[in-house]
């Protein structure tokens, strides 16, 4: 998620100057305005810290981007100050993969432990939510495909047209069953599934391009789309040999996953809620911290 910080477009010449005043105004219009300096309760965040940041946030503009780098490091610092404050002692934990926290991730890490509590989530919370979300429980349908794949780039429109031409040969060959399809897959495919009569295997949901999984859901068992498909990809010829219908999970099943769903976006509230509180009373200044905790906790 790396974002770069662009420089404000250059202002004009101020109304009604003369051509030597507008040239000397120009070199001054032309550099960037820089941002306040961003502090906490005096603490100054360095604009190279912040610009180190910028990598971790996705912003619609750079502008954006450095303001939410600030925001997230005026989150931090206040974080830090409190558990200082509260004389917090935490030593460095490492995780699964043996990555070794640095000494403010452990204390804050610690001071969240201390202040930021959510309840469990129990059966009957889990239930209700099971309940009234069912179609998030179903799994969706399964398909053993093939495919005969004639390349062509999106931009490339002659090569479209003769993969289409292509396909459309191949097409009639197999409705007149002259061949079979393994062997026209073998004969014709780009796709390296050809070395496996264009054998895809299962494909489930999201597994492929959306124009394919439409193709597939318009299907029945063992027929071949009457038109060819066009992806990204290029051109193809699709068949199905089965489909397995998607089924709904049982709430045993899937009861853990909602809980820890419930408990993350109960946590995320309370870090929000904790963080409001802080920045409410600490002197922040140079950034405005509207959504302010949303960095630390996306």
């Amino acid at each position: 998620m790396t974002e770069i910080i662009s420089r404000p477009i250059p202002g004009s010449a101020p109304a009604g100057a003369a051509p030597d005043q507008a040239e000397a105004a120009s070199p001054a219009a032309a550099r960037p305005s820089r941002p306040d300096e961003v502090s906490v309760n005096g603490v100054t965040i360095s604009r190279a810290a912040i610009a180190r940041e910028i990598q971790n946030h996705r912003a619609k503009t750079p502008k954006d981007a450095f303001h939410a780098a600030a925001r997230a490091l005026v989150v931090r610092e206040l974080l830090l100050a409190e558990a200082r404050r509260l004389a917090i002692a935490a030593a460095p934990e490492a995780d699964a993969d043996g990555c070794r926290e640095t000494a403010d991730e452990a204390l804050i890490r610690a001071l969240l432990e201390l202040e930021v509590r959510v309840p469990t989530a129990d059966t009957e919370t889990c239930r209700r939510y099971f309940e009234q979300n069912r179609r998030l429980f179903h799994t969706g349908d399964l398909f053993e495909a093939s495919h005969i794949l004639f390349a062509a780039a999106p931009d490339d429109a002659a090569g479209r047209r003769e993969a289409r031409a292509e396909a459309a040969a191949v097409a009639e060959t197999l409705r007149s069953g002259a061949a079979t399809f393994e062997a026209m897959a073998r004969a014709h495919s780009a796709c390296p599934s050809r070395e496996t009569g264009g054998s895809l295997g299962q494909i489930g949901p999201g597994q492929t391009v959306s124009e394919f999984e439409t193709a597939l859901a318009a299907l029945v068992p063992g027929a071949t789309v009457p038109e060819p498909v066009e992806s990204r990809y290029g051109i193809h010829l699709v068949r199905v040999a089965r489909r397995i219908a998607g089924r709904d999970l049982p709430f045993e099943m899937v009861e853990s996953a909602i809980a820890a769903r419930l408990e993350d976006t109960a946590w995320r509230t309370a870090m929000r809620q904790y963080v409001g509180l802080l920045a409410g009373r600490a002197d922040i200044r140079g950034v405005a911290m509207d959504g302010a905790t949303s960095p630390l906790v996306q």
